[in-house]
């Protein structure tokens, strides 16, 4: 196994002041920092200072960022340029900082001709080792010139100083598409310095796309996995260091966003087999989902099978599916899941590696201790190795026949806008699922994201609202709902409205629109529109599934009928359903 690289973080990454962020830095466990010029600005602490305060936390300053637009310039620019980086190394010999980024120019005054950027730099680098310092040029995905890092390998080993190597950064790599596997082609020693930084696929210009969403490894798209591993193959010794520029994150608790951003590391080196933590584990199924407050699931066709034997909390169940109702807590919302999974303990221990400790709990004495953590928008996570746990429920009743509901799909949890990103990666690091690609659809009081995250077991649906002002919006705060399964989904439908179930009712034009762009048969139609039952389909399926109405102040049950392969959610569907909801409400059901 390779050693166990260090690792930093920009503090362009996190929100406050410079004291701010290096306190959060240190709290999350990282190993050193990159300065980001601005944050020093602004900071009433001298470079001295600075170089104090980090010692006391344990940090290093590992480079001072950034220095722009310094090589191919005219002789008048060279020399204003130089006088710069005299005074900023200064900087530098103060912090206590050996490496300053060198961007490559995006300046109208520098000229296309590498050989003088080489001998421009090479300049640079022979000041620099003056004074023990080094020079790491990086390749802007929108430089005038150089924006590419084969290019800016080029000019080094054309400039061919010792105190001057490539800084490589994953986001001006990838985001071009350019092949990183020609990094192997140079050699470790003369790779300074190595910045990540993962994101989602947009189409827009690069620099825009750069400044504002940027993410931390395993929350985007990015093969950072494969990226790094081709750096680390060089010979690279350096620090795993994260330069991420991301509006939320610059403006959210930095503590909260540090640990987030050192769990990605730590996921990444899993990734890469530097780390000797338990294997994600392999989740087969929902042991049982638990709904705080009253909740009419008798009209869904469920039986009360038991009651807790020291807690006010009831046994529902129908088919595989399990529902807890703990009527205790704040109601109406999906309070914990229970995640079946082949070994708790080990489980546990990732969780604990991947920074989410066990909650603490205290079972009754002969009841099942169940390990909890919180994922980040609070929900309880109980991970579960067999059914030993119904052994804490006194059996009341026998399930009764039922609707035709015969287990849990998934779980839709709404997350906090500020949080959306930290809860892809949690559910990806810790339990070894799969996201999906983000969505965003146009819901009636503004736009909703959404992101699948999925396993061989289990799913679960990730929402957040992007933008939430003033007071027409719809009153459900967070909703949230637990989508269960059947296998005829106009059957269920037709047996819980006779039961007296309040199913959410769909406008006809949905189905007229539905007759327009499929080729469904008309009886299939009818069916559909009879019942109120929505439907999707992609390349390996169909998606069949409605709907009730809410049962509290957020919570609602979704049916769902899965054919063939269908992998999705239906997420085309859900302004409709959205729409659906708000009239039900309006009408005081």
């Amino acid at each position: 196994m390779r050693p166990d690289p260090r690792t930093a973080i920009a503090t362009v990454c996190l929100s406050g002041t410079l004291d701010d962020k290096l306190a959060a830095a240190a709290e999350a466990g990282f190993d050193g920092v990159e300065l980001f010029e601005n944050d020093l600005v602004a900071s009433r602490r001298s470079p001295s200072e600075i170089r104090r305060r980090c010692a006391d936390l344990g940090l290093t300053v590992d480079l001072y960022q950034p220095f722009r637009d310094f090589e191919a310039v005219p002789p008048d620019v060279l020399a204003a340029n130089l006088h710069r980086a005299e005074r900023k190394f200064d900087v530098m010999a103060d912090l206590g900082a050996d490496t300053v980024l060198v961007c490559s120019s995006v300046s109208p005054d520098a000229i296309d001709d590498d050989d003088l950027a080489a001998e421009q730099l090479n300049l640079l680098a022979a000041r620099a080792a003056e004074r023990g310092l080094r020079i790491a040029y990086e390749a802007l995905a929108w430089g005038r010139y150089v924006d590419g890092y084969e290019h800016a390998w080029r000019i080094v080993r054309r400039a061919a100083h010792p105190a001057l190597g490539v800084c490589l950064d994953s986001f001006h790599i990838l985001s071009k598409g350019d092949d990183p596997r020609a990094i192997r082609t140079i050699p470790g020693d003369k790779i300074f310095f190595l910045q990540l930084a993962d994101a989602p696929t947009l189409p827009m210009d690069v620099l825009q796309w750069s400044r504002h969403h940027r993410l931390f490894p395993g929350q985007g798209d990015f093969d950072l996995t494969t990226f790094t591993r081709d750096v680390l193959g060089t010979g690279y010794s350096g620090p795993l260091s994260l330069e991420v520029f991301n509006d939320v994150f610059r403006q959210s608790d930095p503590h909260r966003t540090a640990v987030d951003a050192m769990r990605s590391l730590v996921w990444l080196k899993d990734s890469l087999g530097l780390l000797d933590v338990p294997a994600a584990p392999v989740p087969s199924g929902y042991a049982f989902a638990e709904l705080v407050g009253e909740s009419d699931l008798a009209a869904l066709g469920f039986t009360r099978t038991g009651v807790h034997r020291s807690k006010p909390v009831e046994l529902w169940t129908q088919g595989e599916a399990r529902v807890l109702v703990n009527s205790a807590g704040e109601p109406g919302a999906v309070g914990a899941l229970g995640i079946s999974v082949p070994d708790p303990a080990a489980a546990a221990s990732r969780a604990k590696a991947l920074l989410a400790p066990p909650l603490a709990r205290t079972p009754g004495p002969g009841e099942a201790l169940l390990t909890a953590i919180a994922a980040p928008d609070g929900t309880q996570l109980l991970l579960c190795a067999n059914d030993d746990w119904l052994t804490d429920f006194v059996p009341d009743a026998e399930p009764a026949a039922g609707a035709g509901i015969t287990g849990i799909d998934h779980v839709a949890l709404t997350q906090p806008f500020d949080n959306f990103d930290e809860a892809t990666l949690f559910y990806r690091a810790v339990l070894g699922l799969t996201p999906g690609a983000t969505t965003e659809f146009a819901a009636p009081f503004g736009l909703v994201r959404g992101r699948g995250v999925s396993g061989t077991g289990i799913r679960l649906t990730l929402d957040c609202a992007l933008v939430r002002r003033g007071g027409w919006a719809p009153a459900v705060r967070e909703p949230q709902h637990i989508a269960f399964s059947c296998t005829d989904a106009i059957a269920t439908a037709s047996a819980l409205r006779r039961s007296g179930a309040h199913l959410v009712d769909i406008p006809g034009n949905y189905y007229d629109d539905l007759a327009a762009r499929t080729a469904l048969p008309a009886g299939r139609l009818d069916a559909l529109r009879e019942h109120s039952v929505l439907y999707d389909r992609d390349d390996h399926g169909e998606y069949l599934h409605f709907y009730t109405e809410l049962a509290g102040a957020r919570v609602f049950f979704e049916v769902v009928q899965r054919i063939g392969g269908y992998r999705g959610f239906g997420v085309g569907n859900a302004p409709v359903r959205m729409a659906a909801h708000h009239e039900a409400r309006r009408r005081g059901r």
